[in-house]
């Protein structure tokens, strides 16, 4: 299986949402998964959490899969408030990562 990495920014909220939402989704369109390295971002808001869920139900929809890399505290913690941390294979290293997929 194909994948890829996209770089997420300091911050997905809705200033930068549908670039991120657009990078993801291009990974998706060439047939290959995508891995989500979170190592920079601090935050999410809920626009970015929607994001992070339409990316996944499309990758999903294609055979793919969305992996989530180096999630911070911060972010970890609103993805378990809302229920989100159940929905994604995540780790700590895009090497770990990597690892687990090949």
């Amino acid at each position: 299986m194909n994948t890829e990495i996209y770089k997420s920014p300091e911050e997905l909220d809705s200033f930068n949402y549908q670039e991120v939402q657009d990078g993801i989704l291009a990974i998706l369109e060439r047939g290959c998964s995508a891995v989500l390295d979170m190592t920079a971002c601090t935050y999410v808001s809920s626009t970015g959490m929607r994001v992070l869920l339409y990316s996944k139900k499309m990758a999903a929809a294609k055979g793919l899969k969305l992996y989530l890399v180096g999630v911070s505290a911060e972010v970890q913690d609103i993805m378990s408030v809302t229920g989100f941390d159940g929905f994604f294979d995540s780790f700590a290293t895009v090497e770990e990562c990597l690892q687990h997929i090949y």
